[in-house]
């Protein structure tokens, strides 16, 4: 039975790389060409990540209909700067994308489908680029362990797909890492990282491993059986050896709906993981931290504050990456403050090893969030992750805790200009807090993000121009008609 979807041309293996035509890829001159490149990122901020890819690599992505991953065009002689982008959580060259796939009604047949697919796919160019990003890479040790996928969910989503491993030393090249995905609540969701049988065992045989992510409710198969088939006939095809822990190659099929994207693995470990060194038990990733510093745009010689730095995730991420700016960390908890001590220390070590200027303009204090020694009015923006509830602090606790510091970070914030972006899943506590503000926040974008399987809102606010001791009818007489319409548009609605 022949694959269904688009038609791709057929290949003989080869015993190491198989050579093919690739009709997505163009060979520009030379040994350049042009290829598709996946990325995975924080579900919400899909468009900043297209924004960072149009600012520092010149291409328009596409945002997918998958939530939480992103594709863009790249020339091979420009491929190292795909890895200095910061709001992505993992790379992957696409091999195949079907738009609109039609899987058999069956599940024998589909899966017979997906058996013969591995032999028509054009491979050349996208294991060309994979041998290409060796070269970028430090040659590490081994992955270890067999590391169960970690999904990355969504708002609307479960989790999918996403498979942390080690970096590895490769026999010929660097080695790929994890696949995500984030898919829908409706949807049915199942993922694997499955091990086929193995080849017959050759000193310098490359090793293999598919990662299948699955979303949808129509289908009739499983990821884990998706897997299976898939990789035995990849395995058939280019007489690789499955392994599931130390493997050279990760190839990625990653099923949503009716869309279909097959892929080799860029990177050998999620790029969030890049700052930390010393993780709490709600260490935020650097790529949502990065993401939430580009929602209130940093500008030179602001100052920025983090109220409730937990490992110092943010002003890390900030400082590094908006180095124009002054960061101050602080946390009420002194196992915190000193995890954040250590990370900054853990960054400036690994920036002196390289030769590179080791300071960072970030500072840590131990304090009360609710009562922070700093001047009234001083602080450009505060961003930070607050208390959900779960983990951390209590949901009754919440009730008391968000209106208090609200008032205190609106009172440190520059009346008129200062800004704040926080993340929190407990989203009727934080409405009500700041309807309790007397109109000191004006609430401007809220993204809606996953964090842990908990759906939750990053939220931006703008300091109003409020002072403190005004009533509620002083506030409304101090706006601008614009402010007073808005205001008296939302009591109405």
């Amino acid at each position: 039975m022949s694959s269904q979807g688009e038609d791709t041309e057929g290949q003989g293996p080869e015993t190491a790389l198989p050579s093919s035509s690739c009709t997505d890829c163009d060979t520009t001159g030379g040994d350049v060409i042009t290829v598709t490149v996946g990325a995975t990122v924080p579900t919400g901020f899909e468009h900043t990540a297209a924004e960072e890819v149009k600012e520092k690599i010149g291409v328009d992505a596409r945002i997918s209909k998958d939530r939480g991953r992103i594709y863009f065009p790249i020339t091979t002689d420009k491929l190292f700067q795909v890895h200095l982008l910061r709001s992505v959580d993992n790379l992957f060259v696409v091999v195949q994308e079907y738009e609109h796939y039609q899987f058999s009604e069956s599940k024998e047949e589909t899966l017979i489908d997906l058996q013969q697919l591995a032999s028509k796919l054009p491979w050349t160019n996208a294991l060309e680029v994979w041998k290409l990003n060796s070269t970028l890479k430090k040659k590490k040790g081994h992955r270890r362990g067999g590391n169960g996928s970690k999904g990355k969910p969504n708002s609307e989503a479960h989790d999918a797909t996403a498979v942390d491993n080690e970096q590895q030393e490769l026999p010929q090249a660097s080695p790929t890492a994890e696949g995500q995905s984030d898919v829908e609540p409706t949807a049915q969701t199942d993922t694997c990282s499955q091990d086929v049988e193995e080849a017959t065992p050759e000193a310098k045989v490359i090793k293999f491993r598919v990662t299948c992510s699955r979303a949808g409710d129509k289908h009739s198969f499983s990821s884990n059986e998706a897997a299976r088939d898939f990789g035995g006939a990849v395995q058939e095809f280019f007489e690789w050896k499955a392994d599931m822990t130390k493997f050279d190659i990760e190839v990625l099929l990653n099923i949503h709906n009716n869309e279909v994207v097959i892929g080799i693995a860029l990177t050998e470990e999620s790029l969030h993981r890049r700052n930390i060194s010393h993780f709490g038990p709600t260490t935020l990733r650097s790529t949502l931290c990065y993401g939430m510093l580009r929602l209130c745009k940093p500008q030179a010689s602001d100052i920025i504050l983090d109220p409730m730095c937990g490992t110092g995730a943010i002003p890390l991420e900030g400082a590094i990456e908006f180095h124009n700016s002054f960061y101050i960390a602080g946390d009420n908890n002194d196992m915190a403050v000193n995890r954040t001590v250590n990370n900054i220390c853990h960054i400036q070590k690994r920036r002196a090893d390289k030769g590179s200027a080791s300071g960072l303009p970030i500072d840590t204090v131990q304090w009360d969030l609710c009562n922070l020694p700093i001047r009234t009015s001083s602080v450009d923006i505060i961003i930070t992750d607050m208390p959900f509830g779960k983990r951390m602090g209590s949901r009754k606790k919440n009730w008391d805790l968000y209106p208090s510091c609200l008032r205190e970070m609106a009172r440190v914030s520059r009346p008129g200009s200062g800004k704040a972006v926080l993340l929190t899943q407990d989203k009727k506590c934080f409405a009500k807090a700041i309807s309790r503000m007397g109109g000191l926040w004006r609430k401007l974008h809220t993204v809606w993000v996953n964090v842990g399987g908990l759906h939750a809102g990053v939220y931006l606010l703008k300091r109003t121009g409020a002072l403190f001791g005004q009533t509620p009818e002083d506030v409304y007489e101090s706006r601008g008609p614009v402010e007073r319409q808005e205001k008296d548009d939302t009591e109405l609605s």
